[in-house]
């Protein structure tokens, strides 16, 4: 369960932005005089555009009672599918399927799988999330619906700051952005009541034709007592290939229960 867990938190903010973005104008300053308006629709130009997807990554994970680097094959196709498969030493750990309507996985270290809807996934996020709020966080865009209407930025830092007018009860957003390409510098969401906190930072990007791709993610998870920190570092990253989604849960494998 901890293998399957950390692989999908660090996967559901770690792909930022691939795939062929428009091209973005921004600058090295923070500019105070830029409306929200302007900042909202440069992030939302900065939405990748490409059919499918197919990254290699390295994810290290650690919590109180273990650390763990494992390699990350990732695949997608925009709309359709997420594809995870994670390895150690050339042995897979985790295979994991998710369809807008679907979510499948298996892990070979307990045997167990699950093939259900989204509920497991808005456990262990601590949030509701359905298919295209995880594309979203896969692709670098906001998972909530950000609108000049209720939201409204500052400049902090030499970042565009957003964050609700008014904060929902017990839930708190805040989103940083880069100047130079409106990608998210930093996010963070939290649940006060419930001493749940997950942020997610974003240390350099690189650009790739007009495209902008992060190069090194650390994400940080709190509920109450449990801590857990994952860097996600980006090794390749492929566009518009020829790819498949092969998926079948083992025999004899036992079914998680929520």
């Amino acid at each position: 369960m901890k293998y399957t867990k950390f692989i999908f938190i660090a996967l559901a903010i770690a792909l930022s932005s691939c795939g062929a973005a428009k091209e973005i104008k921004g600058s090295k300053t923070a500019n105070e005089n830029l409306s929200v308006k302007n900042i909202i629709a440069s992030h939302e130009a900065a939405s990748p555009d490409f059919k499918t997807m197919a990254a290699r990554i390295q994810v290290v994970y650690e919590d109180e009672d273990t650390q763990q680097s494992v390699t990350v094959s990732l695949r997608m196709e925009k709309n359709k599918t997420i594809w995870v498969k994670a390895s150690f030493l050339g042995i897979t750990l985790v295979k994991a399927n998710i369809t807008p309507d679907r979510v499948q996985y298996y892990e070979t270290i307990g045997g167990t799988y699950f093939d259900g809807d989204y509920a497991l996934l808005s456990d262990w996020l601590g949030t509701e999330i359905n298919f295209e709020k995880a594309q979203a966080i896969l692709l670098g865009q906001s998972i909530f619906n950000i609108n000049k209407a209720d939201y409204k930025s500052t400049v902090v830092q030499n970042k565009y700051k957003l964050q609700p007018k008014v904060q929902p009860q017990n839930f708190i957003h805040s989103l940083f952005l880069n100047p130079e390409n409106f990608k998210i510098a930093s996010e963070s969401l939290s649940q006060p009541n419930n001493e749940r906190l997950l942020s997610v930072r974003y240390n350099g990007y690189q650009k790739i034709g007009t495209g902008f791709y992060p190069s090194e993610i650390k994400i940080n998870t709190t509920e109450k007592d449990s801590k857990t920190n994952i860097d996600v570092t980006y090794k390749k990253i492929d566009l518009d290939v020829n790819i498949g989604f092969p998926f079948n849960i083992p025999d004899g494998y036992e079914k998680i229960q929520l």
